[in-house]
């Protein structure tokens, strides 16, 4: 319970969301909060640089929709999760394993 006590980030288009609360981050207590990490680790990075870069004037900006985004997201968030499930349940089986052989 220790290892697990805040709800899982989670990628989203501010363009679909009203509600700007759902913006903040718990932890760091800034009511605005952007993630991401090298380009290179995960596709949501990539986007999230590639709108970022667009909206500072960088680079043109991106031909997709909020809506196109937002599904981007959830296929994100959808591969996440379920990485992250097959994490604690290969955590386990080993667990189990060790536990049986000893």
């Amino acid at each position: 319970l220790a290892s697990h006590p805040f709800q899982m980030a989670l990628y989203f288009c501010t363009g679909v969301l009203e509600d700007e609360t759902l913006f903040r981050h718990y932890a760091l207590n800034v009511p605005f909060y952007t993630h991401f990490t090298s380009p290179i680790r995960r596709y949501a990075d990539v986007i999230v640089h590639r709108l970022l870069s667009a909206s500072l004037g960088v680079s043109s900006p991106i031909k997709m929709e909020k809506e196109a985004i937002q599904r981007q997201a959830d296929h994100c968030n959808d591969r996440k999760m379920a990485s992250k499930r097959v994490q604690e349940l290969s955590a386990d089986l080993f667990f189990s394993i060790f536990v049986r052989v000893r």
